[in-house]
């Protein structure tokens, strides 16, 4: 497995940290005559990525990598960054003949503080286990984000150990009962969040992340949402909530996702 796999992954820790040290070297990864940027901020091909590090604050970048998964020729990981600010960040990168030909993230400004139950955006388990279970938790994921998707609240206790779960997302609490009070405020609110579409569901072992479009409140928004699974139940849950600029606004043609 370490021939296949774990190359991928530590070109893609390389070229992150290169974001931070400023090296070159990385970037040779990424296939210059193929390379799709899905950041909306960002212009396509390897020049758009190279001018967007020129125009990076010298030496005040930082960039720490909480998780790093594979799933096939794609690699996805949980970072800690600190580029105007602190933020948190999903990055999913597709490999094609031993080259990054597409990237698509998904960033949020990290809060200054844990969430109600201590918790911070990235910290927690980091350990691969079960990845002959991959195939299943991914299966259970996706099932459990449809369910939200089609207004199904009322099985979501199903895919919980009683009220067993981490939950790292800013603004609730640990357990099934913290999602629900932190819903029900939300509706209390007039604040409603909405699953629109699943475009992908990657994982690796009892790590699943999937990627979603919706909307939050009045704002078009893509869901990142990385699950631990633990005994076939939902154990703990990561993620961001970006918005999706207006097509205005783009610096590529490429999309969200």
């Amino acid at each position: 497995m370490a021939t296949t796999r774990e190359p991928k992954k530590q070109q893609v820790r390389d070229l992150l940290k290169a974001i931070e040290t400023g090296e070159s070297g990385p970037l040779a990864v990424i296939d210059p005559n193929k390379y799709v940027q899905h950041n909306l901020r960002v212009k396509d091909g390897l020049a758009g990525f190279r001018e967007f590090l020129g125009q990076l604050p010298k030496g005040s970048i930082r960039v720490n990598t909480a998780r790093i998964f594979q799933d096939g020729d794609i690699v996805f990981v949980h970072s800690e960054y600190n580029i105007y600010g602190p933020k948190v960040a999903f990055d999913v990168f597709r490999f094609e003949d031993r080259r990054i030909v597409e990237h698509w993230d998904n960033i949020q400004e990290k809060p200054a503080s844990a969430n109600p139950s201590g918790h911070t955006m990235t910290d927690g388990p980091t350990e691969l286990q079960d990845l002959e279970k991959t195939e299943a938790n991914k299966r259970l994921a996706r099932s459990f984000v449809e369910d939200i998707l089609n207004g199904r609240m009322d099985k979501l206790a199903g895919y919980y150990d009683g009220d067993r779960y981490t939950q790292h997302n800013p603004q609730i609490a640990d357990g099934f009962s913290g999602l629900g009070a932190s819903l029900k405020a939300m509706a209390e609110r007039g604040i409603t969040m909405k699953y629109d579409r699943i475009r992908r569901v990657l994982g690796e072992g009892n790590f699943v992340l999937t990627v979603s479009e919706g909307q939050l409140g009045e704002k078009l928004v893509s869901f990142y949402d990385l699950f631990r699974v633990e005994n076939g139940k939902i154990a703990e849950h990561w993620d961001t909530i970006e918005e999706i600029l207006p097509k205005d606004q783009w610096k590529n043609n490429n999309g969200k996702f």
